[in-house]
């Protein structure tokens, strides 16, 4: 049951409920204490929000369309259906938002080096392209698994400079390349900044990332009320480690009237080994506590995915927190629902979207069938398709 009121901030320990914190070693303290500190003190700056206001709007493309999708809504004979077009923000995905934010604050802070993690290659092509801008040197790790069925993310962050470093441990995809990325910070904390692509990790990344993704839903929420004079009714987004869902529905949590829905991967549908939050527990994972994949020593499992966002075994502790208080719902699509609502998006609005943004997609088609005509749905459309094109091969009947 929904509580009275919601925390909208962590506590002082980065805490949102019982989800958060810190669990990381005693070296990385100093460093996310000046992080925190530069984070509170710079996101309310006059200059640093007009810096990064005016990179978001002439270099990143924002804001980005809200577009309703008269042909997709007409084949699900229900709700309207409209699509957050963050797929046409420069580098193609929502990830731009936070790479460029966090990348502003490296400069403040003065850090010379930037490494991250990547799945789909997404954050790992967000964080090359500001690498690029601001002139800072740029390190990626990616999982060998994810560099192979995500070729064409892989040169473009070549292309713009970025050492792309293969992940050869574990399952070689996105729970690899972060435990990598953790260990090179704590090498370098000096002189890097570890520039986390999801609302996940040590507090203060999960409050930081979901406040420069909210950017998202404060421009749906300012469009619908312009177009519309009022808010949409049911809010949409895949969810992962859940940036791209963060961001779409923080600006709606006190807007209790709207209905909020995360749509996790189901995998090949017959298991339950990608869905952290329906299927998952409390642990902690890269120095949260919220809920994950584990088995009953508390040793984190595989996830499976066909999109390479969306393997990933945890999700973030603030949304962690949203299922616990029942502000957001959760459910979830499997593989073949994915690829049938990417080709069908395809065919029918003449937009190919990302594997990760076509699992909101499939659960889109089948809510908004359960809702009356008059009804508007917003589905955040986090990605473009063609990094899948690949991997999507033989998969398409």
């Amino acid at each position: 049951m929904l509580r009275q009121s919601l925390m909208t901030e962590p506590d002082e320990r980065g805490y949102f409920g019982r989800f958060g914190g810190r669990f990381v070693p005693e070296s990385l303290i100093p460093a996310l204490d000046e992080l925190t500190e530069a984070f509170y003190r710079l996101r309310n700056q006059q200059k640093f929000q007009e810096e990064l206001a005016d990179y978001n709007r002439h270099y990143g493309g924002r804001p980005s369309p809200l577009y309703f999708a008269k042909r997709l809504t007409e084949y699900a004979g229900g709700a309207r259906i409209f699509l957050k077009r963050e797929d046409l923000i420069h580098g193609g995905a929502h990830k731009f938002n936070n790479a460029m934010g966090q990348g502003l604050l490296t400069k403040y802070l003065g850090k010379k080096r930037i490494i991250a993690e990547t799945g789909a290659g997404q954050h790992g092509t967000a964080t090359a392209m500001i690498g690029a801008l601001l002139g800072i040197e740029t390190v990626i790790y990616m999982g060998e698994k994810d560099i192979e069925r995500q070729q064409p993310n892989v040169q473009r962050m070549r292309l713009m400079g970025a050492d792309v470093v293969p992940v050869k441990t574990g399952s070689r995809t996105l729970k690899d390349a972060v435990n990598e990325a953790l260990r090179d910070w704590v090498r370098n904390v000096e002189t890097t900044h570890y520039l986390i692509g999801s609302v996940v990790g040590p507090h203060p990344f999960p409050l930081m990332v979901r406040h420069f993704q909210s950017v998202i839903g404060q421009e749906v929420k300012h469009d619908f009320l312009e177009y519309f004079g009022e808010l949409p009714d049911l809010v949409m987004a895949c969810v992962g480690g859940g940036s791209n869902a963060a961001g779409s529905f923080h600006p709606f949590i006190e807007d209790t009237k709207v209905k909020l829905l995360g749509v996790e991967a189901g995998g090949k549908g017959d298991q339950a080994n990608s869905r952290s939050i329906t299927c998952g527990s409390q642990g902690i994972l890269h120095g949260s506590m919220s809920y994950l994949l584990q088995n009953e020593e508390g040793q984190v499992k595989e996830a499976h995915s066909v999109s390479a966002g969306l393997d990933y075994p945890g999700v973030g502790p603030e949304l962690a927190y949203w299922n616990e208080t029942g502000r957001v719902d959760f459910t979830y699509a499997a593989d073949k629902e994915a690829l049938d609502a990417m080709r069908l998006l395809s065919r029918l609005e003449g937009i190919i979207p990302a594997l990760e943004s076509s699992h909101a997609i499939a659960r889109a088609i089948d809510v908004a069938k359960t809702m009356d005509k008059d009804e508007r749905i917003v589905v955040t459309l986090s990605g473009r398709g063609d990094k899948d094109l690949e991997t999507i091969q033989g998969k398409m009947t």
